[in-house]
């Protein structure tokens, strides 16, 4: 079997608070939220990912330690790169629902960019890659 990155763990400060940001203001799906372990185990991952693409585990922080990398993952850098067909359409919803945007869009050799931040402060870049010329 090939290998594959499954999840990525983003660490938040209340999982319901996090599901509304992900789910309701993203619009991602909410593809498990289940008891484990005296936690919850709760993945979530944009729309139309195909099955079996990587997906977050929103993983509440339990620790002083984690607690105090909420927001900051990344040491500042962009954390997460959300991929999209339609930039001007994901970066006007995303507008109109309050994402707020550290870093305006941008054309670059590899597509058109903008950086936004999670509730918690964490950067993401929101891309449309350039298509290749055949």
């Amino acid at each position: 079997m090939p290998q594959a990155i499954a999840h990525i763990a983003l660490i938040v400060r209340d999982y319901d608070e996090a599901i509304a940001f992900f789910v309701g203001k993203l619009g991602f799906r909410l593809l498990e939220d289940r008891p484990q372990q005296g936690k919850r185990w709760v993945l979530v991952a944009p729309p139309g990912a195909s099955h079996g693409a990587c997906a977050i585990l929103l993983a509440r922080a339990v620790t002083p330690e984690q607690e105090a990398l909420i927001g900051n993952q990344a040491g500042g850098r962009v954390f997460l790169f959300l991929h999209t067909e339609d930039f001007w359409r994901d970066y006007r919803a995303m507008v109109d629902k309050g994402i707020v945007f550290v870093r305006e869009p941008a054309e670059d050799d590899y597509g058109t960019v903008a950086v936004f931040a999670d509730l918690y402060g964490n950067r993401w870049d929101l891309v449309q890659p350039r298509v290749a010329a055949t």
